[in-house]
């Protein structure tokens, strides 16, 4: 890249960053790339090397590699603050905007509303924080949304908090889980049990098993160590 074209000004997907080697340049400025557009696809994400650095000698004459990074496509902005004020969907955007900055975890928050529920879906680069480990702190997060956001109305609506996509992939890993356990129960012809979960994640094992005529399920144990048995018939 020319020297002109390194100097020319930066629309707002791209990102100059530096960095003791290209490396460290290229996730620099792919970190500033996802504070800007929490969600963008990484896979997207451009690099052009502008310098690759020199170490110098005993630290002299250093200079940092410069690379220049460009976001492919950016996810669209959230309709944030357009719900009724005071409705559930507004008070569950407002509960996860204080949960999720009390966690240091800036996120996008997406709402969807029909006849039977309210999903709230979230974005952002630091969602491990969000979701936790198995799911505990995005789990506990719904539980308490919950039990706030319809409090004091009539009509009530299941709530359920996502994030990129979290709960379709631990449904699938959980039902896996499942089929696995109860083909273990048939041919040994005794109980397997899952390791503990949560109430929500037992539900899921439940109903994935409920159909079948040769095995049955039991949640077993106290909280939060409780978990799902699978017994053959």
């Amino acid at each position: 890249m020319s020297e002109t074209e390194s100097e020319r000004e930066l629309d707002e997907t791209e990102v100059e960053a530096t960095g003791e080697t290209v490396g460290e340049a290229k996730w620099s400025a792919l970190r500033e790339l996802e504070r800007r557009f929490p969600g963008i696809d990484k896979s997207a994400v451009s690099f052009a090397v502008l310098s690759e650095g020199e170490r110098g000698l005993l630290g002299v004459g250093y200079a940092p590699a410069r690379v220049i990074a460009k976001a492919g496509a950016v996810p669209p902005p959230s309709e944030a603050g357009d719900e009724e004020p005071d409705s559930p969907a507004a008070r569950l955007r407002e509960l996860l905007d204080r949960v999720c900055a009390s966690l240091g975890a800036p996120v996008r928050i997406d709402i969807h509303e029909d006849e039977e529920q309210l999903v709230a879906t979230l974005t952002g680069p630091d969602l491990g924080l969000v979701i936790g480990k198995r799911g505990q702190t995005i789990d506990a997060i719904q539980y308490l949304a919950t039990a706030i956001v319809f409090r004091g109305m009539e009509e009530r609506k299941s709530i359920l908090v996502d994030a990129a996509g979290y709960r379709d992939r631990r449904r699938a890993t959980l039902e896996q889980q499942a089929d696995r356990a109860a083909s273990e129960a048939i041919a040994a012809g005794e109980s397997v049990s899952l390791d503990p979960m949560s109430a929500v994640e037992r539900k899921i094992v439940h109903v994935h098993l409920q159909e079948r005529e040769d095995v049955e399920t039991a949640s077993e144990g106290n909280e939060p160590n409780r978990f799902v048995v699978v017994r053959p018939v």
